[in-house]
């Protein structure tokens, strides 16, 4: 007899689009969560090291967070940008002081396709240019504009574009073109390749560059330290602003450090926010400098972004995360899983590259003694985990690269669990693959 995920299934399929994409081969609905497992609607529970695509940032249920959602959904859910919404105001002086952005100011919106578009509208308004630099293998949302500006193909429906955009590379240490060895030269390599994109695919006065200092569905890929501060070095020499797409950096994430362009030197003219802010709620931003946003002249508003039911939960979202240091616990706990996965190369011939920062770990999986990426066995992997009492993610240009991004609060022990339970999965899969299975 069909269970409930069998027949909501069979709904899910008759009036949602075939392109939203579900995990598994029989895809699970999650129905309750508590610190960092959860439950779904046949009753198993998993740990989760996905976190809803890095979006419940602190965990499942925290009572200070419920309370604050409790408190102000009694009170008002909505009103619009077009009222004074004090939570608003309070999230806005709190992010605008975090950001290390002089004289910031904040725009809320209610995702981070959403905050692409608003950095990327200001950019180009300050810039009076349509003309904007990405990185290869990026992605910067679902929207026709972010879309235009996502390097991978996987996830460009069209290719129209209301920007002419010039790709750059993206400082990949495993699959580097320029056979580069060591992260000096990368970073070389790549400022110069950007100097002749800029001088040879643009009129120069390209309105910005868009980048993402660990890409995330890319693959958490991780450029060396100071790459960014390289390139905006050559962006600085034309006038050309730097937007940090933080939606999946920020807030902590890579333990080292609170934004994750601060790892590279450099302040960005424009940052955008969004995911684990509201820690499940749809929240997202931009925050830059003032004189960037006020560039924009056209009367605006933005009716769900700012909401005080999303601020006021972002609020003790971000003051939980500030107290409870879930920064320094991220660097702690992501350093548990990320050596004991590296220990797996040279292990199971399928793991090809291990990298990550804190609670971002990508495991790109290959063809056994190649760099021949396989996405087979990222699935397998991925179902393996499930089997097992385990959620990861998956992405990559190839689809390849398992994504582990658990909530910043996952403890010591959990931490030491998941690592068992996905290192077994890799081995499993890895004999399977090497006795031809």
């Amino acid at each position: 007899m069909p269970g409930p995920h069998s027949e909501l299934l069979a709904r899910h399929r008759r009036v949602i689009p075939s392109w939203v994409a579900l995990y598994y081969d029989e895809p699970i609905e999650l129905v309750e969560g508590h610190g960092r497992r959860v439950r779904d609607g046949e009753g198993r529970e998993y740990l989760d090291f996905f976190g809803g695509i890095l979006t419940t940032m602190s965990g499942y249920g925290v009572p200070e967070i419920v309370e604050a959602i409790r408190e102000q959904a009694g009170r008002m859910v909505h009103s619009s940008t077009l009222y004074l919404i004090r939570p608003m105001v309070e999230l806005a002086e709190r992010i605008a002081g975090l950001s290390g952005i002089p004289g910031a100011k904040v725009f809320f919106v209610s995702s981070g396709t959403e905050a692409n578009e608003a950095a990327l509208l200001a950019a180009c308004a300050a810039r009076r240019s349509s003309q904007v630099l990405a990185l290869r293998n990026s992605y910067h949302g679902r929207s026709f504009a972010a879309m235009s500006v996502t390097g991978n193909r996987a996830w460009s429906a069209s290719g129209l574009s209301p920007f002419q955009v010039s790709y750059v590379h993206n400082g990949d240490r495993f699959r580097n073109p320029f056979g580069a060895t060591d992260d000096a030269s990368l970073t070389e390599a790549c400022a110069a390749d950007l100097r002749e994109v800029i001088e040879t695919t643009t009129s120069g006065d390209v309105a910005c560059m868009i980048a993402e200092p660990i890409q995330g569905v890319g693959g958490f890929v991780v450029p060396p330290d100071g790459f960014f501060g390289a390139l905006k070095q050559v962006l600085d020499e034309h006038g050309i602003l730097f937007v940090s797409d933080e939606v999946q950096t920020g807030w902590g994430r890579t333990g080292e450090h609170f934004w994750g362009y601060e790892a590279h030197g450099i302040v960005p003219d424009l940052l955008t926010f969004a995911k684990g802010l509201g820690n499940g709620l749809a929240i997202g931003g931009v925050v830059g400098r003032g004189e960037l946003l006020e560039s924009i002249r056209a009367s605006s508003i933005s009716t769900f972004g700012g909401n005080p039911l999303s601020t006021r939960a972002a609020l003790a979202n971000l003051e939980h995360l500030l107290s409870a240091d879930l920064q320094a616990n991220a660097a702690k706990t992501g350093a548990i899983i990320l050596s004991g996965l590296s220990s797996l190369l040279g292990r199971a011939g399928i793991v090809g590259d291990v990298r990550g920062k804190g609670l971002m770990i990508g495991v790109e999986l290959v063809e056994p003694g190649t760099r021949t990426p396989s996405a087979s066995s990222a699935t397998a992997v991925l179902e393996e985990a499930r089997r097992a009492g385990l959620l990861v993610g998956k992405g990559g240009l190839y689809g390849s690269t398992l994504r582990i991004a658990p909530p910043m609060s996952l403890t010591s022990e959990e931490a030491s669990e998941g690592l068992g339970i996905l290192s077994e999965a890799i081995l499993a899969v890895d004999r399977q693959v090497s006795a031809g299975g």
